[in-house]
């Protein structure tokens, strides 16, 4: 029987940082958390991540996750899974270990009541404007990560044909219904799930290209908001990972709580850390403090 819990359930993909991770953790209260850490984490790392946490974190079994594998892909289903069963919470959040959210539980909470059944993800339908070639080569050819290098099997393969090939951040939101989807196609076409486990970086179109196929899931297009809850620090350089945030990105962080927009908030940020981040985080919860106290305990390593 899952346990009641408030409106959102978050998965959290992690693999250093113990100290960011467990401030992560404590500015979620009291939303549940299903937290993932990557196989390859040393032991007395994942030790400093996990010992003592509160009873509302439940950890996932470890995979080998990495720069561009399929199994970042499968922790994020398998954090579905988990939140599915174990809780009744209206919306699951997918976050990596170094995001942080920039409202309260009580903003989050009105934010998604505002919205329901609706999940918020930004989805590119291919060709993608951003991605080399339009992103077809990603799925066309067979492909393996090593020691952050791509491998490409240069002998084409034949593309799904029920299926909309589309990219889209692994960061998002999405409504039950809508990881229940996912969880359903996962479950009845393992044809898909050998597909991608050889896609590059799968766990940036796998869940976008199930929910934005109508023939798997009917009525995605009208059941979705074109909107990230994520504020990124992109700076207009072009690079493949977001810049590392501190003090001097502040006031952008923060502007969209004071300054009316169309569009719903940001709720959450990427990306910190400790050794970067530690005082534009303490900004970071003196604002939210503003508005309504949120319990922050932080843990050192």
């Amino acid at each position: 029987m899952p346990t009641p819990t408030a409106a959102l359930a978050c998965v959290v993909l992690a693999h250093e940082d113990p100290t960011q991770v467990r401030r992560l953790v404590a500015a979620l209260d009291p939303f549940p958390v299903f937290l993932h850490c990557d196989a390859r984490t040393p032991d007395r790392v994942h030790d400093a991540m996990t010992e003592g946490l509160p009873s509302r974190v439940r950890l996932l079994d470890r995979l080998r996750t990495g720069w561009a594998r399929w199994e970042n892909a499968e922790a994020e289903i398998a954090g579905y899974r988990a939140a599915l069963a174990e809780t009744d919470a209206t919306h699951v959040a997918v976050l990596t270990g170094s995001d942080y959210p920039l409202a309260t539980a009580d903003e989050i909470r009105a934010e998604l009541a505002a919205h329901p059944g609706r999940s918020f993800l930004v989805t590119h339908p291919l060709p993608h404007p951003d991605w080399r070639g339009g992103g077809w080569s990603r799925f066309r050819y067979r492909h393996w990560a090593w020691r952050k290098h791509m491998l490409r099997l240069p002998v084409p393969r034949r593309l799904p044909q029920d299926v909309v090939l589309t990219g889209g951040s692994q960061m998002k939101v999405v409504s039950r219904e809508h990881a229940r989807a996912v969880l359903d196609v996962v479950d009845r076409r393992p044809d898909l799930v050998r597909f991608w486990r050889r896609a590059w970086i799968a766990d940036e179109s796998f869940v976008p290209s199930v929910l934005g196929s109508p023939a798997l899931v009917p009525g995605f297009a009208e059941e979705h908001l074109e909107h990230s809850l994520w504020w990124i620090g992109w700076d207009g350089t072009r690079m493949k990972s977001p810049p590392w945030l501190g003090t001097s990105d502040a006031g952008r962080l923060l502007e969209r709580w004071t300054v009316p927009s169309e569009h719903p908030p940001y709720l959450f940020a990427r990306k910190f850390s400790t050794s970067r981040s530690t005082d534009l985080l303490d900004l970071v919860d003196a604002a939210v403090g503003l508005r309504g106290q949120r319990p922050v305990e932080v843990t050192t390593s």
